[in-house]
């Protein structure tokens, strides 16, 4: 009650948009796999779509709170405040991990370790069908020809090249045995992964 009381109607604690509690809403939607709502809720809700000159500030930098329209100052709608490397930037590293490599990753298959890398992003983002990335230190290279909704999509064949430029080519959604695990230990540099549908 006291800090309703202190505030400004949309500053802070009273009425206004916490961004790390916005980042943790979203990071539920995608989690629970409702892809075209969390894609639409993004396109108002994530601070690197967000037009810079409202946002105040770069839109590659979170803040703690976004003033709201119920505010009196309405030079300040939508505009962020105090800088923050803490809930939002976590939320955010957990919202790209998903979308870029799929809930699976690492897991057992058949008693061997198995990896599958797929992406959830939209048709929009893959630029002429491909999507590059980097997962923890491999280059990742996704191949979307039929141009759809990453998470429409599943992987049908890896192709990966290891240190010395040898190339291996694993048909299926996961790279298995020996070969997830020289991915795991990072001697190999490159994977390309097909997608299809």
């Amino acid at each position: 009650i006291g800090r309703i009381r202190a505030f400004t109607k949309g500053w802070l604690e009273r009425e206004s948009n916490f961004l790390h509690m916005s980042y943790k809403y979203l990071l539920g939607v995608l989690k629970s796999g409702e892809y075209e709502s969390f894609f639409e809720m993004a396109k108002s809700n994530l601070v690197y779509l967000m037009n810079p000159e409202t946002y105040g500030r770069s839109t590659l930098e979170n803040s703690s709170f976004i003033a709201t329209s119920n505010n009196p100052n309405p030079k300040l709608f939508g505009q962020g405040f105090v800088s923050r490397l803490s809930g939002s930037t976590a939320e955010m590293l957990s919202m790209w991990h998903l979308l870029m490599f799929g809930k699976t990753l690492y897991h057992m298959e058949n008693g061997d370790l198995a990896l599958t890398l797929s992406t959830l992003l939209p048709k929009e983002y893959f630029m002429d069908g491909v999507i590059t990335t980097t997962f923890h230190g491999v280059q990742v290279i996704y191949r979307n020809p039929e141009q759809k909704d990453g998470y429409t999509l599943r992987p049908i064949a890896y192709e990966l090249v290891d240190a010395s430029g040898k190339r291996d080519v694993v048909h299926g959604k996961s790279i298995t045995g020996e070969l997830a695990k020289a991915v795991r230990n990072k001697t190999i540099t490159h994977i390309t992964v097909h997608l299809a549908s």
